[in-house]
């Protein structure tokens, strides 16, 4: 069993969940929502939760290949008025800040969330970490090499799977003596990594098992996909689907994606293969 404690809120991980994605920005690369109204945010995550998202993470900052950074001024203007509006709407639901910046995070948890999620495992604020500590709430770790703006110009690895390994390894234990308690892992597909690169992972994801803490997955609509099938993000579900699948075969215990009805139903029928071979 494995558990993770969300400020009082416990989740059993022995069954995968889902995590939807509410972009607050202007450039995200599929559904931004800055200019909607606040009624369509609420109406956003109202379908989420009903179509069965356990997390909703909360974005304020466009993360995605060649993207410029925006101020921690700017990024609190985007999302604390959403993440308080969602946590008086579903106070039930668990609220995860998708941020690099600690400020943002401390602000972000004091308003309702009450998971962080850092693209930069604390390398782009040195005090993320120690912030997270003190906020006692779980931390998604994820693993980039380089930054947004330059991620993808030129990934290099001699084995990606065992240097993301030999990172997380160090980034746990930086972690724990942080006194964070509840660590998630992320191996940021698309982050850093070229296609071969991004599919080698997903092939051995379970290899990150070794490191005893859940596994997220975050591969929704992204290059590794429609590049590959040669579409658009747009035409890109079913190919999620087919990469999620993928993931949880291989030990993914949370999936962050934009289509939650397809994941929920993803994980329904893994978790009925996975147990008609008991």
């Amino acid at each position: 069993m494995c558990t993770i404690n969300f400020k009082g809120k416990i989740m059993d991980l022995s069954t995968p969940v889902v995590m939807g994605i509410i972009n607050i920005t202007p450039d995200s690369f599929y559904k931004g929502y800055l200019d909607h109204s606040h009624e369509d945010i609420i109406g956003l995550a109202r379908n989420m939760i009903v179509q069965g998202a356990s997390i909703l993470d909360i974005g304020g900052q466009s993360t995605k290949p060649g993207s410029s950074r925006i101020t921690v001024k700017e990024e609190l203007n985007r999302v604390i008025p959403v993440i308080e509006s969602l946590h008086e709407h579903f106070p039930e639901t668990i609220l995860s800040i998708d941020t690099y910046y600690s400020e943002v995070a401390a602000f972000s948890v004091k308003a309702g969330a009450s998971v962080v999620n850092d693209i930069s495992s604390g390398e782009l604020d040195k005090n993320m970490i120690s912030t997270v500590g003190h906020l006692n709430v779980p931390y998604i770790a994820m693993h980039m090499q380089g930054t947004p703006e330059t991620m993808q110009q030129n990934p290099l690895y001699i084995n990606v799977v065992k240097e993301v390994i030999e990172y997380f390894i160090l980034k746990k234990q930086e972690c724990i003596r942080a006194g964070i308690k509840d660590i998630i892992l992320d191996p940021g597909f698309g982050f850093g990594k070229t296609n071969e690169h991004n599919y080698k992972l997903l092939r051995e994801l379970n290899t990150l098992n070794i490191l005893d803490c859940p596994v997220l997955a975050g591969v929704s609509r992204k290059g590794m996909i429609y590049k590959t099938l040669g579409i658009s993000p747009s035409e890109a579900l079913n190919g999620t689907t087919v990469a999620n699948t993928m993931a949880l075969m291989n030990g993914a215990k949370i999936l962050r994606v934009h289509d939650v009805k397809e994941a929920v139903e993803t994980i329904t029928i893994f978790n009925t293969y996975k147990n008609a071979a008991l």
